[in-house]
């Protein structure tokens, strides 16, 4: 596994470290049990109860190592760090989208907060890598899988 920096804004990490410590401790202890109630089943070789249960076991255990290095590599984008003159990660921005004639406003966030249905996208994104570095009034053509679609950039805030 590559220690590679991972991009973090502080809700980011506060819910990374939420889920990490859910996992720890609630989802640790459930599974355990299911694995104590599936050992009374009787023979293991046969035990598909005892199986799924071991494999959700390693399941958890191993998106809890995940985390833990996502978090020990983080860089952590302040609100100090986020400037409104250029877009940058941490930047909300409100983008038209020419064609369509719509408004739409994104948070650029790194790609391990990524959540498009809540608008937060990443910087390594089609549209978020486009945008990173411009400045209110940029016009940008953006490659999506549909084509090409040119937005404009009308605010950007922190």
């Amino acid at each position: 596994m590559t220690n590679r920096e991972t991009i973090l804004t502080p809700e980011g990490v506060a819910k990374l470290e939420q889920e990490l410590h859910r996992l720890k401790t609630i989802r640790r202890k459930e599974i355990a049990d299911r694995i104590k109630q599936a050992i009374t089943f009787g023979d293991l070789s046969e035990n598909s109860e005892y199986d799924e249960a071991k494999n959700e076991q390693a399941f958890n255990e191993g998106r809890i190592v995940a985390l833990e290095n996502l978090l020990k590599n983080a860089k952590i984008i302040d609100d100090e760090d986020i400037s409104t003159d250029v877009v940058s990660i941490g930047s909300t921005v409100k983008l038209l989208d020419v064609e369509l004639d719509e408004v739409i406003e994104y948070t650029i966030v790194g790609s391990a907060e990524a959540d498009p249905a809540k608008n937060k996208i990443s910087n390594q994104s089609p549209i978020g890598s486009s945008i990173i570095g411009k400045i209110e009034g940029d016009v940008v053509e953006v490659a999506v899988p549909d084509g090409t679609i040119t937005l404009k950039i009308l605010e950007i805030k922190k």
